[in-house]
Order: C-alpha cells, then sequence, then structure tokens
C-alpha cells in the first residue's frame, strides 16, 4: 500500500469517527467497524503504517573510536 493510499484512507477513518458514523467506504471497500475503540484501533494502525512509510530508512549508527597516544 502506498503512502497516499493510507493517507486517504486515514483522512476516511477519521471523518468517519468526527461523524459519529462507524461505516467507512474507500476503494469501493465499506467497512463497518463494532465500537468506537476498533475504529480508534484502526486509525492508530494507519497513523503508524504512515510513519513508517514517511519516515524512510534508519538511520545507521558506526561506531568508530580512535586511541590517542
Amino acid at each position: 500500500m502506498t503512502l497516499d493510499e493510507l493517507k486517504l484512507r486515514h483522512s476516511a477513518l477519521l471523518s468517519a469517527r468526527y461523524s459519529g458514523t462507524r461505516s467507512v467506504s474507500y476503494d469501493g471497500k465499506t467497512v463497518t467497524y463494532g465500537t468506537d475503540a476498533e475504529l480508534a484501533a484502526a486509525i492508530s494502525d494507519a497513523e503508524r503504517r504512515i510513519a513508517r512509510l514517511d519516515r524512510g530508512t534508519g538511520r545507521v549508527l558506526r561506531p568508530h573510536a580512535v586511541k590517542d597516544l
């Protein structure tokens, strides 16, 4: 899933939560969440995935020591 698709899904989830509905439609599919907690978990998962894709590759630290004599 691309970053743009995740952002669209995230915005659809947020708008559904703020409007008080539990059904979300995206990509021609409709998902109905049972509780607000399930909807919040889906939003949290989308935010984690967006952060992971947006961050890119992690930093690589290579320790280097010099012994001055």
